[in-house]
């Protein structure tokens, strides 16, 4: 009776078009080329407050990635050749993302919306070749958060006297971290509020 209740489950998730799947736990993290987990549900480093870090570095932006954890969204951003130099970044909610230098509004989706600039411009300093390879107003290149639980959207925005900007939509506004991690820079947002308490 049991066997045939699962089954009957199980066809009807798969006929209302549902998916079930698992991560095992740190392949997100090693997905997205970030810091391992240690302590990741707790700290007194969350908050929904602009965080920001003055690193001098301004090493050429290689890859964006995100991935999936137990208790939050990650977004990694990483440098090249950056080695110990922080690199700077200033990520805070906005109400509409405005693209630096313009000032033209680009659109993100979700309840809410996080302003991302990482000192790692979208090329090579040195030779103004392209290393990152985002278009205003589009999608990063190969982010697709569908199914996370607080990415709602990404944007690219500019890249711009020596920032990359990027637009994170999440589903409201929630509490979020930002580390250093050798020549990353790491934006995790927590699902819930609740989590922290």
């Amino acid at each position: 009776m049991r066997r045939s209740t699962r089954a009957l489950a199980a066809l009807m998730l798969a006929g209302a078009g549902f998916a079930v799947t698992t991560v095992p736990a740190g392949a997100a993290d090693h997905a997205a080329g970030a810091a391992p987990r240690a302590e990741a549900c707790e700290g007194n480093d969350w908050g929904s407050q602009r965080k920001d870090n003055t690193g001098a570095a301004h090493k050429s932006l290689q890859d964006i990635t995100a991935g999936q954890h137990e208790c939050f969204d990650r977004l990694v951003f990483e440098a090249k050749d950056n080695g110990d130099n922080p690199l700077g970044y200033h990520v805070g909610y906005v109400d509409k993302l405005h693209q630096d230098g313009s000032g033209d509004e680009i659109p993100v989706a979700g309840g809410a919306v996080l302003d991302i600039r990482v000192g790692a411009p979208s090329y090579d300093p040195a030779t103004g070749k392209r290393t990152y390879p985002g278009r205003v107003g589009e999608p990063l290149r190969g982010v697709d958060v569908t199914g996370y639980r607080t990415f709602r959207d990404t944007r690219y925005a500019s890249s711009f006297e020596g920032d990359t900007q990027i637009g994170l939509g999440v589903r409201a506004r929630l509490p979020f971290r930002v580390f250093q991690w050798g020549d990353k820079v790491v934006v995790d947002v927590a699902h819930t509020w609740g989590q922290f308490r």
